[in-house]
């Protein structure tokens, strides 16, 4: 019998992949999945759907919180995070506190709980604005964002952990994730998520820039499979590893809102204004250690990727 943690459950991916790992169809042989979620970012409506989920309201910068969530856990997914570089720029003392706080206490109660992995949602922002294309993971960071910091420091809690007491993790760093159950609301939303909404209602979105940089956009359902490959993956190749999650493929902003004009029958142009500080110009994925260790392809390209992002905000937005 396995028990996952996912923290930041009620998150756009937190919430993925707990309803991934309750429809695996392991529950009937007394597998199950417990969430834990502060709702500062999370919404207590995502929740909806991952009933079968036990959830834990609480914030991770808490230990007493983290013992609770990680007492009779095998495999820890661990998502949450306050996951916006602007917000890090206006904030950087929260940014911290959620980010590397909530990690370091969340590894003291996974070891002392007798966890047996923990797999770390890390993040593309630290290879920063390097101009090198792809970024692997050998490269030097490059911090440009007290987010990108926070996130590297993550990534190091995760391999002295493993170095000094043998807890394995994996950290798969992320490359702009987007689909359903992303959060449009909000200004720091990615910007995917942004231009759906507005699209869709008719809008004028905001490009920062001149379009032209790009990113390699990563769908959800590529996320999902990626994490379930690492809970999975023999030790020995992948406890203590850094990997990349991503397509290897780039798409500027200027041709992502040219193909949601299609997708949505928007009709006119964005508008554009200044950089904003902590982004940046390029990013594009080596993603040959994540199939080398974990047997990762990606299964949904950002064309297919974004058709259904658009059907899943055009038939739940209110």
């Amino acid at each position: 019998m396995a028990k996952y943690l996912v923290t930041g459950a009620a998150g756009f991916i937190g919430r993925s992949i707990a309803a991934a790992l309750l429809s695996r169809g392991d529950l009937a042989r007394g597998d199950s999945v417990r969430g834990v979620d502060s709702l500062i970012t999370g919404k207590r409506a995502n929740l909806a759907g991952v009933e079968a989920m036990e959830f834990i309201e609480g914030d991770l910068a808490d230990p007493a919180v983290c013992a609770k969530a990680c007492a009779g856990v095998e495999v820890v997914f661990h998502e949450a995070a306050l996951a916006s570089v602007p917000r890090s720029v206006a904030d950087p003392v929260a940014t911290n506190r959620n980010c590397v706080e909530a990690t370091l206490n969340l590894l003291v109660a996974a070891r002392v709980a007798g966890v047996r992995r923990v797999i770390y949602a890390g993040s593309s922002s630290v290879y920063g604005d390097t101009p090198t294309l792809p970024k692997h993971e050998a490269m030097l960071p490059n911090l440009i964002s007290p987010y990108a910091a926070a996130k590297l420091a993550g990534e190091h809690y995760m391999s002295a952990f493993t170095r000094v007491y043998g807890l394995e993790t994996v950290t798969l760093r992320y490359f702009n994730v987007f689909g359903p159950f992303q959060d449009p609301a909000s200004q720091y939303s990615g910007v995917l998520a942004i231009f759906c909404r507005k699209l869709l209602a008719g809008e004028q979105p905001t490009i920062y820039g001149d379009g032209e940089q790009s990113r390699d956009f990563t769908f959800i359902e590529n996320v999902i499979k990626a994490n379930l490959l690492a809970a999975d993956a023999p030790a020995e190749k992948v406890s203590g590893k850094t990997m990349n999650l991503a397509t290897g493929a780039a798409v500027t902003l200027n041709q992502a809102f040219e193909i949601l004009c299609g997708l949505t029958g928007y009709k006119g142009k964005p508008a554009y204004a200044e950089p904003r500080s902590g982004d940046i110009r390029h990013s594009l994925a080596d993603i040959g250690r994540a199939r080398d260790l974990l047997g990762y392809t990606p299964q949904v390209d950002f064309r297919e990727g974004i058709r259904r992002t658009v059907e899943w905000y055009r038939t739940t937005r209110e």
